[in-house]
Parts: C-alpha cells; sequence; structure tokens
C-alpha cells in the first residue's frame, strides 16, 4: 500500500488506514479462547502438518534465535524451541494481547515454555528489536492482518541477521479446479462454524475475506524482492490453499 493512501481494507470493507489495527483487535479478542479449537475444525486438522512443514523448512540449529511474529497461540513456538536448544531462543510476539495469553498459557501446559521462551506485545510494522538480532523469523496465518504489509516485510528484513530466513506461513490462491468449493466453504460453511462453536460468525466471515484481499503468490514473491530478501521461493500446499514463502537477508 502506498504511504499516502489513508484508507486501507478490512476484508472486503474500505476502512481509515488508522482503524484496521482496532478492527483487527476486535477479531482476535473475540476468538483467542477458542481460536486452536476452530483451527482444527476449520482445516480438518492440517494446519498442524503445514506447521510442520515450515519449522523442517526453518532449517534451526541449537543456539538460533527465532522471531515468532503473530505467534498467537504458540504452536509454531513450541515446534521450534526444543530445536535450538540449548543456546538458543524463541521470541513469541503477538499484536494482540490475548492471543499473547493464550499462547503463554498453552506453553506452559505443554511443558515448552522453559527459559528459551521469551513473549512480546509488538507490532509487526515497528518491531522494537535490534537490528540484525535474529537468525530465523516466522509469521503464520498474522501477514494478511497487517495494515501495511510493505512496512512490516521491511521490519522483518531489518532484525534479520545476514544469512538469515524469513518463512511467510498464510493462505494464498488455491488452484482453479479447488476455486469454486474453496468459495463455497470459506463464505457459507467457516461462519456457521464459527457461529456454532465461537458464537461468532462475524469474525469468521472476516477471516474468509481477508484471505481474498491478501496478495496471490507470486504478488507476495514480488513484495519479498522488493524489500531486498534474496533466494525468495514459495511452496504451494493443499493446492495453494496455503502457501509458504521463503527469503534470505544477504
Amino acid at each position: 500500500m502506498s504511504p499516502e493512501k489513508d484508507t486501507t481494507h478490512f476484508g472486503f470493507t474500505e476502512v481509515p488506514v488508522m482503524e484496521k489495527a482496532r478492527r483487527v483487535r476486535g477479531v482476535f479478542d473475540s476468538v483467542a479462547t477458542r481460536y486452536d479449537l476452530m483451527n482444527d475444525l476449520m482445516s480438518l486438522g492440517i494446519h498442524r502438518v503445514w506447521k510442520r512443514f515450515t519449522v523442517e523448512k526453518a532449517g534451526l540449529r541449537p543456539g538460533m534465535r527465532v522471531l515468532d511474529l503473530a505467534g498467537g497461540t504458540g504452536d509454531l513456538a513450541a515446534l521450534m524451541a526444543p530445536r535450538v536448544t540449548p543456546g538458543g531462543r524463541v521470541v513469541l510476539s503477538d499484536i494482540n494481547e490475548a492471543m499473547l495469553r493464550r499462547g503463554r498459557e498453552r506453553l506452559l501446559d505443554r511443558g515448552v515454555a522453559g527459559e528459551n521462551i521469551e513473549y512480546c506485545l509488538a507490532d509487526a510494522e515497528a518491531l522494537p528489536f535490534e537490528d540484525a538480532g535474529f537468525d530465523v523469523v516466522t509469521i503464520a496465518f498474522g501477514l494478511r492482518n497487517v495494515t501495511q504489509k510493505e512496512r512490516a516485510l521491511a521490519e522483518m528484513f531489518r532484525v534479520l541477521r545476514t544469512g538469515g530466513q524469513l518463512l511467510i506461513l498464510e493462505f494464498s490462491r488455491p488452484v482453479a479446479p479447488l476455486a469454486p468449493a474453496y468459495d463455497l466453504y470459506s463464505f457459507r460453511v467457516l461462519p456457521a462454524i464459527g457461529k456454532l462453536v465461537a458464537g461468532d460468525d462475524a469474525s469468521y466471515r472476516y477471516l474468509a475475506e481477508s484471505i481474498r484481499m491478501h496478495p496471490d503468490q507470486q504478488t507476495l514473491q514480488s513484495m519479498l524482492e522488493a524489500e531486498g530478501f534474496e533466494g525468495c521461493r514459495y511452496h504451494n500446499l493443499t493446492g495453494g490453499i496455503v502457501a509458504l514463502h521463503r527469503g534470505w537477508k544477504y
């Protein structure tokens, strides 16, 4: 989005730029306690496979420092923390306090919230971290909710060390044969599940709309390249319903 534009999209609705973050915060305040259950129901558990694939591609080793942005309820952090031990650290970060609190509770319950996990309430567009402080940055299903994606990508580039990798796991554009069924599921079934399970169909309608407004695979790759990332590539998962984008800072 160009700096001079004073509106942006919230799902299919055009809103003032300053308004989007507040609205997104409201969505995740609403869904935080049922977020994990809804993820399992919405994806039939496949989101766990997507996340494991992401962590495998991260190539983590003991001693690495990892920043997990929009880390929500801690699924990636739980997988990554043991891989950077000993000597490494995972910073679980989210702009939403309710989600970050839920993530901390879940990690404690899973027994993986040791000394190598930190928590940080932070905006991806203005990260409170020093330059070149992380070996790996991850963001799973969070970039589409960011107001100014170019600014967030620039911040991710800034906090990565030379040789560091960015991994973005996000909903994307499915291959053509899947599109009609995917649209039906997104706009009819998903809000119905949200209403039944979480008592909130509006938030899940927004989530479906936000996926459609997110850049497609090639556009997002071009955005990474424009911010200075090299070796950029993406992996389509489940027919392109989800894509994992990767880029390096050299």
